[in-house]
């Protein structure tokens, strides 16, 4: 089966809400924004829970992450459109764990976990449930913006080395980790280590990303693996 990549060849006309009494216009311009979304829509008609689907099958399109038989965990997986995405892409052979710190409706097809990726118990549910090492980590997840570019910066530097190292922890060798981080780059120090740690690192900014946004994929393939990454 081919999944839409995204919208395309469809005549856009734009929706205005009426501002709502108690509604303050951040709220309103976030609100047009989604109605007038391409990316909302199509995600909608495929059966995606959000638009944010679009960016890993794009992603996928370009380095290839997916395939039969792997052992997935998706962090911060709710709302659960990257969880769909790596369901339909490695069929019925592989295995997916969606982790969230929050309560997250279920998914056919995947094991769904509630629970913070830095306790020690919650790591352990996962490589369980995997019944083996993972052979990616990927994570969308992103802190409340302030509106301070450094500050969010650094906010979600400070998620991505977490995530990193909880992927250091799990995967496999030869597995992949694919993170959100913020256009700027990678912290010197994390990006030295994710080098030491894989074979390619890479950035990337897929079509989906809305282009005012500053959010942006590092892509770490080929984990080394070995008992100094995991110690790192």
């Amino acid at each position: 089966m081919t999944e839409p990549h995204g919208p395309g060849g469809q005549r856009s006309t734009t929706t205005r809400l009426r501002t709502a009494k108690g509604r303050t216009t951040a709220s309103q311009k976030w609100l047009e924004r989604q109605l007038n979304d391409p990316y909302v829509k199509a995600a909608k008609a495929a059966g995606w829970r959000s638009r944010a689907a679009f960016k890993i099958l794009e992603l996928d399109e370009r380095f290839k992450l997916f395939h039969p038989t792997q052992r997935i965990v998706d962090l911060g997986a709710a709302p659960g459109g990257w969880t769909q995405v790596a369901l339909r892409r490695i069929g019925d052979r592989g295995k997916v764990v969606a982790l969230d710190i929050l309560p997250m409706e279920p998914i056919t097809g995947a094991i769904t976990l509630q629970g913070d990726f830095q306790e020690e118990a919650t790591e352990r549910a996962v490589l369980d449930a995997l019944a083996g090492q993972a052979d990616l980590v990927m994570s969308d997840i992103a802190p409340n913006t302030t509106g301070h570019n450094a500050t969010d910066h650094l906010r979600i530097l400070a998620l991505v080395d977490l995530a990193a190292d909880f992927a250091r922890r799990v995967l496999a060798p030869g597995g992949a980790f694919v993170a959100k981080v913020f256009q700027g780059g990678t912290e010197r120090e994390l990006l030295t280590g994710l080098k030491q740690d894989y074979a390619s690192v890479r950035h990337a900014k897929p079509p989906a990303s809305r282009k005012d946004s500053s959010e942006m994929y590092v892509v770490a393939q080929g984990f080394r693996g070995g008992a100094s990454a995991r110690n790192r």
